[in-house]
């Protein structure tokens, strides 16, 4: 059964972020950049789970603001997952953030709300939306290649503020809109 998607309302503030963001890695993508462009080979790593810190936001002050959306997905009546966009400040629509309920993953549910997503960039006329996601995270970054995601640049040093020996890479993807 397709995930039901539902816009943010009065009625469902309780929502926002009640699903573990965890993650399994098990990959990662080792980048090869080459005369202005981007590729990655999938190298295995011993396993462990990620999760990253969340960000407190006011979600009620979000349905005041026409420029950020939050969506949820469920699935039979059980939330699934959920997306936070908005304007960035290039004009693109800007994943803030996309979460799936560890149950309802590699079912569609984070394509669907990526497809909430493109309807709502489109419903404004932005010219493309764009995420940041890690090099650790490849389920993640299939979906997005999958989706017609570009990757188009990454960033070596942006986690080393939170574990300064880290190795993780921060990835830019880009979906550009007719």
């Amino acid at each position: 059964m397709p995930p039901t998607i539902r816009p943010l309302s009065a009625g469902n503030l309780h929502y926002v972020h009640q699903i573990d963001p965890v993650f399994q890695v098990e990959w990662v993508l080792r980048l090869h950049a080459e005369n202005g462009q981007i590729s990655y080979t999938v190298a295995p790593v011993a396993p462990y789970e990620k999760r990253y810190p969340r960000e407190t936001i006011d979600a009620a002050a979000w349905l005041e603001d026409a420029d950020r959306e939050i969506y949820f997905a469920f699935v039979e009546g059980e939330l699934a997952g959920q997306i936070l966009l908005k304007v960035y400040w290039n004009n693109y629509a800007y994943i803030e953030d996309i979460v799936v309920e560890r149950r309802f993953r590699k079912m569609g549910t984070g394509a669907a709300l990526i497809e909430q997503a493109v309807q709502w960039a489109r419903g404004k006329r932005l010219p493309g939306i764009m995420l940041e996601t890690q090099n650790n995270n490849v389920a993640a970054c299939r979906l997005y290649e999958k989706m017609g995601f570009e990757l188009a640049g990454f960033d070596r040093m942006l986690y080393r503020g939170l574990h300064p020996e880290t190795d993780e890479v921060a990835l830019y993807w880009y979906l550009k809109l007719d």
